[in-house]
């Protein structure tokens, strides 16, 4: 009967942690044929890996601070389309995103939201944010991906946010 208890300690101290984790998983699907994640020269259709890293740390970032043991947030990220376009023919601003009121961030993905092994919610969603230009920024204007990071902010909120306090 003793040899069993120390094992049973063992198991309990192991799965224990794992069991209550809160997990964050994003994957990019076909980041190849993104809209628009570029951040750089090559700009045109397809992904940057430096925003692909960005938004992959930022959303598990968001994971750390909104879910609670035992939740876990999937994420699998279909298309990226960054704030702003660049203008070719702007020649001497080629590197230059600039900023429309009709050139919003769109991220467009399928999550699920997860209670202990439970799918609560799983679906797909367009992010968007229309209003990008019109409201405060809490990033500093040197983070190229600061309109993105708010608008994934505001929505993780609402949505996630509001699923892991319930």
């Amino acid at each position: 009967m003793r040899p069993t208890l120390p094992l049973i300690v063992l198991a309990v101290l192991i799965l224990t942690p794992a069991a209550l984790a809160a997990t964050t998983e994003v994957r990019f699907t076909h980041p190849e044929s993104f809209s628009d994640a570029y951040l750089g020269r090559d700009h045109g259709r397809g992904a940057d890996d430096v925003v692909l890293k960005e938004l992959k740390a930022h959303i598990q970032k968001l994971g750390e601070r909104y879910l609670q043991a035992g939740q876990a947030f999937k994420v699998d990220i279909l298309d990226i389309d960054l704030a702003g376009r660049y203008e070719p023919w702007r020649v001497e601003f080629q590197n230059v995103r600039f900023m429309r009121e009709i050139t919003w961030p769109r991220i467009k993905m399928h999550y699920s939201f997860e209670q202990d092994g439970n799918v609560l919610v799983s679906r797909e969603a367009m992010v968007i944010d229309q209003a990008y230009l019109q409201h405060g920024n809490r990033y500093f204007s040197s983070d190229r991906l600061r309109y993105e990071k708010a608008m994934l902010d505001d929505w993780f909120r609402r949505n996630i946010g509001k699923a892991a306090a319930d």
